[in-house]
């Protein structure tokens, strides 16, 4: 666990700190609560926050509330209050503040450890279940919904220098493959080529049945053309079988960079038309071709469903 320890006090800062880190704990101590703030805001790795009420120049209060709204998106923050005061009701308004437990000071040892315990044990928890709330069972994959939560959070950091583009992706003829194979095939289809994508890149995600998605946080169209032309390449050339037959299939994609100003669903759509076009095509190919790609490079043959 990483907790962050907010006090005046250098004396009681050195106590918990020592505390938490006899058991193998990292912890980072501040007297500054606003500093500690921008910290727990800037690094998801913190789980924990150990904050005195007398904090100062954001109150303690405040600072549970704003840690809590922080934390509220697929992150786990365990927040401890330490307090000598006997005043129940600024106790129990830190609780409302986002608080999850309380602390007494003087910081009494066994009640110490029992508590980051607790807090281990719950943070675990909460990021098992966040975890499965982003995750495509089938595919182990991001869920369409934590696809564009991601991918709208890469929108709004990118910097203005830096080029983003989208590759929009599915398998062809697919419904014939669950038509002839089974169901267990088409699934056993899906995890295969899902696996050769989240090999391609960070972002990547099964937006449905068989469409995915992939994003280049830092690629033009260029890029994610070889790299979609990679991922055809590899899924034409996987092998599958069932009830004793073999047979393969083929992917389409379609590519765009995004524009200045446009939201992810833009974005989106526009590759949507695009893999589109490449399905009218023929299939087994990626549309738009880059204008940057030298002549050289070969154009992909028209799909097949075949069976061996």
């Amino acid at each position: 666990m990483h907790a962050v320890v907010v006090d005046p006090s250098r004396v009681v800062l050195k106590l918990v700190s020592g505390l938490i880190a006899e058991r193998g704990n990292m912890v980072t101590e501040f007297h500054d609560s606003a500093c500690a703030l921008r910290t727990i805001k800037d690094d998801p790795t913190i789980d924990i926050l150990i904050t005195s009420l007398e904090v100062q120049p954001i109150g303690g209060l405040e600072l549970c509330w704003e840690a809590r709204i922080s934390s509220l998106v697929n992150r786990p923050l365990y927040i401890l209050v330490m307090s000598s005061l006997a005043d129940n009701h600024k106790l129990a308004e830190a609780l409302d503040c986002g608080a999850d437990d309380l602390l007494a000071k003087p910081v009494r040892r066994l009640e110490h450890h029992a508590k980051l315990r607790l807090a281990g044990r719950l943070s675990t928890t909460q990021r098992y279940l966040a975890h499965l709330a982003d995750t495509d069972p089938l595919t182990g994959l991001l869920n369409r919904r934590a696809f564009f939560e991601r991918l709208n959070a890469a929108l709004h950091a990118r910097p203005a220098a830096r080029s983003l583009s989208t590759i929009l992706f599915d398998i062809d003829h697919f419904k014939r493959i669950n038509d002839t194979y089974g169901h267990d095939a088409g699934d056993g289809v899906i995890r295969r080529i899902a696996e050769a994508a989240s090999k391609r890149a960070k972002l990547v995600g099964r937006l449905g049945g068989e469409e995915f998605a992939i994003v280049l946080e830092d690629g033009n169209e260029v890029e994610a053309w070889h790299l979609a032309e990679d991922l055809r390449r590899t899924c034409e050339s996987l092998a599958f079988s069932a009830d004793g037959k073999s047979f393969s299939t083929t992917c389409s994609s379609g590519i765009c960079g995004w524009i200045d100003g446009e939201t992810a669903d833009q974005m989106l759509k526009r590759a949507d038309i695009a893999l589109y076009q490449a399905k009218e095509a023929g299939r087994n190919r990626i549309s738009p071709r880059p204008k940057q790609l030298p002549s050289a490079v070969p154009v992909p043959g028209v799909a097949r469903f075949q069976e061996r």
